[in-house]
């Protein structure tokens, strides 16, 4: 444990244990992804494509601790404005994506490798591995369906946002003693926070 909080220290996150009762899975958070977010079904990290919070909570309960970790700010744009923001922010954000969801993955891997062979991690975000590209599944066309996965370009990397998987990820880190706050936007407009003084999460299943 303290090889990977040192490893998530060196890539500018903290990290911290919590135990897998701690983290906490709910249903109505798979509704803020299905209604309210432009990125639903455009992405494989993100619901309809993630596991149900059934699955989540399930799998969760077969584990005994993992590594909650905490991103804090955006890179490149510690004094954002809201007019900086465009209208299609995904690739905007690109930096802050592939910082938390590169550091889940590495950790995972790290402790893969260790010995911890059921190491699982989960990001935030919607998943921007393909760099000027869409993700196949808004290329695609037709019927929605989870075998669109096997098409995806990145399948080692791309692992479901925590939020996508029904995990409330304000919940499970004040468990963890981080208290977070929602982000403010310039007159309730989607997309256009105020600041980039923001905190994503990340976490790594551990057993």
């Amino acid at each position: 444990m303290k090889k990977l909080v040192d490893t998530a220290m060196g890539r500018n996150a903290d990290a911290v244990p919590i135990a897998s009762g701690d983290i906490v899975v709910s249903q109505w958070v798979r509704f803020k992804c299905r209604y309210g977010c432009k990125g639903y079904a455009k992405h494989l990290g993100c619901p309809p494509y993630t596991p149900s919070v059934e699955e989540t909570r399930q799998m969760i309960s077969e584990y005994e601790t993992g590594l909650l970790l905490r991103f804090e700010g955006i890179p490149g744009h510690p004094d954002l404005k809201p007019d900086e923001i465009p209208m299609d922010f995904h690739p905007f954000f690109r930096d802050l994506i592939l910082w938390v969801n590169g550091t889940v993955h590495y950790l995972e891997k790290m402790a893969f490798y260790d010995g911890f062979y059921k190491a699982f991690g989960m990001g935030a975000y919607p998943c921007i591995y393909c760099e000027h590209q869409h993700c196949v599944a808004e290329e695609e066309t037709g019927i929605v369906d989870e075998s669109v996965r096997r098409k995806c370009r990145h399948l080692d990397l791309v692992r479901p946002s925590m939020e996508g998987a029904g995990i409330d990820v304000f919940a499970t880190a004040r468990n963890a003693g981080w208290i977070l706050n929602t982000i403010p936007c310039r007159n309730m407009e989607y997309g256009k926070i105020v600041h980039g003084n923001i905190v994503s999460i990340g976490l790594v299943l551990l057993e």
